[in-house]
């Protein structure tokens, strides 16, 4: 079992190969540490080339007997999966958040947005049906099967170590696939635990294969010809490049990249309700999410409203991950802190007007922890850094503008389409606003519209590179392949025979 722990050596993180847990033989270990203390934690592997062939001929060769496993079986995995994951919430969401840095709270909702997939997954018996039509010509029936890709692979981000890989590998499991996860290396020990929680349900040693490591591991499998389909999440960049690099391989890829995502402030919306969300949206885990809320765009009167976010963001404070007055952990990483930092200065120097600065944060215990306070600029144009790129801190830019017209306007131009949200008392308004907007995810008085699972996860522009989303319906076709079967019986060719008493069961 893999658990942090501070009263001994640093964790040798574990790696899923051929259905056993066991140590690399790599020497290149990578520490994970605590964001809040900078303690090493763990250490992780970066897999070497013969573990990661070892991964995908064993994943290959459970494929051909997965694949063959009636779907209630599967079904019947995945009920006893989510099952497991609900049993363990709070021990997963406490390793979740010493690797992350995320609160408590915060953590246990990572897990549980995962365990909803999982539940998804629990029905895809309706999920894999195809379709019917009986008699299209004179005696010919056509019809479709939905049949799996083979072995499937998943790349995932730092920010949510349990709902991403849930995101991916049960549904493409499910499906009749075999699965490679190569989890973020900065908080592997979720991922490592949810595998083991998955073992432990009953999937077949082999369908699943962890392996850790950076860029060289994942070029092996974005370029090895057994892996089908990958799956992403990260930033722009990488997006951009796991995408071109697995077409260019002749893989399926969905890849989810940045964000830049606005909350539109109509006038007549509930000030307090607009203040309350907008806090916790845009500093929510730090800010470190896709769906944060980085940029509010205050329409007409709304834009006397700053200093009441200004108050309110001033009330809250960063924590350690079991500190109950908490709003939010650290940043991940030190690396990660000063991006964070740099951007707060170039804003500065770009001509916005810091109203509030979380630069200087201190928590009392934790001195050495990755720590960014709320962080407020008002003056804001698209043409400056801390509008054009994605913060990933707890930052909020506001924007004023006089119209509707103007904020739709503002928001289409930037080349993310992941998240938007619009608060307002008109549902004329709204209306307008949803159709009008170009981003593949709109909430209307909700500040973070992530889907349910049943629904798909549907950002666009640069937000995601491919054609089928992640979970819902898409998942379902971007891990499958239909078959069509086009069909005629010659009724000439039907043989007598007399009557059959016995009943076949099997």
């Amino acid at each position: 079992m893999t658990h942090p722990n501070s009263d001994s050596a640093p964790v040798k993180v574990q790696q899923l190969i051929n259905g056993e847990f066991q140590c690399s033989a790599s020497k290149d270990w990578i520490d994970v540490t605590n964001p809040a203390t900078q303690e090493v934690i763990a250490q992780v592997p970066c897999a070497t080339a013969d573990e990661v062939q070892q991964a995908i001929a064993s994943a290959k060769a459970a494929f051909k007997v997965w694949r063959d496993t009636p779907v209630p079986a599967r079904a019947r995995v995945m009920l006893q999966y989510q099952a497991l994951l609900k049993e363990h919430h709070d021990e997963l969401a406490e390793i979740l958040a010493q690797e992350t840095g995320k609160t408590f709270e915060d953590a246990k909702g990572d897990v549980w947005r995962g365990i909803e997939v999982v539940e998804h997954a629990a029905n895809i018996p309706s999920l894999l049906m195809g379709e019917t039509v009986e008699n299209v010509a004179n005696g010919i029936d056509t019809y479709s099967y939905t049949q799996p890709l083979g072995v499937c692979a998943g790349i995932t981000p730092f920010n949510f170590p349990a709902m991403i890989p849930l995101w991916m590998f049960p549904l493409a499991i499910a499906c009749g696939n075999a699965f490679i996860l190569k989890p973020s290396e900065q908080d592997p020990m979720t991922p490592m635990r949810l595998a083991e929680l998955f073992i432990e349900a009953g999937a077949p040693k082999d369908v699943l294969q962890v392996i850790h490591g950076r860029k060289e591991q994942v070029d092996a499998l974005l370029t090895d010809p057994e892996i089908k389909a990958i799956s992403f999440v990260g930033s722009v960049p990488v997006g951009q490049y796991i995408y071109q690099t697995g077409t260019a391989n002749m893989k399926r890829v969905q890849a989810f990249a940045g964000a830049k995502n606005h909350m539109v402030v109509m006038p007549d919306a509930n000030k307090q309700q607009v203040v309350n969300n907008i806090v916790g949206a845009s500093c929510g885990a730090a800010g470190q999410r896709c769906m944060a809320i980085s940029v509010a765009v205050l329409v007409g009167d709304a834009r006397a409203w700053v200093d009441d976010i200004k108050e309110a963001l001033a009330g809250i404070r960063p924590g350690a991950w079991n500190d109950k007055q908490a709003a939010y952990g650290p940043i991940i990483s030190p690396q990660a802190k000063q991006r964070v930092l740099s951007l707060i200065a170039k804003g500065k120097e770009e001509g916005a007007t810091c109203l509030l600065d979380g630069s200087d944060c201190v928590v009392e215990g934790f001195p050495d922890g990755n720590w960014v306070g709320p962080t407020l600029f008002a003056d804001v144009t698209p043409q400056m850094s801390i509008y054009s790129e994605e913060v990933f801190g707890p930052v909020l830019c506001v924007i004023g503008v006089d119209s509707l017209e103007e904020a739709i306007a503002l928001i289409n131009e930037h080349p993310c389409g992941n998240g938007t949200s619009i608060f307002t008392a008109s549902g004329a308004a709204a209306r307008k606003y949803q159709h009008e907007i170009e981003v593949g995810q709109v909430g209307i008085n909700v500040p973070i519209p992530v889907p349910l699972p049943f629904f798909s996860f549907t950002g666009w522009k640069a937000s995601f590179y491919g054609d089928q989303h992640a979970y819902g319906k898409q998942a379902i076709r971007f891990y499958t392949e239909t078959k069509t079967i086009t069909a005629r019986w010659f009724e000439s060719d039907i043989a007598a025979s007399g009557p059959n008493m016995t009943i076949h069961l099997k």
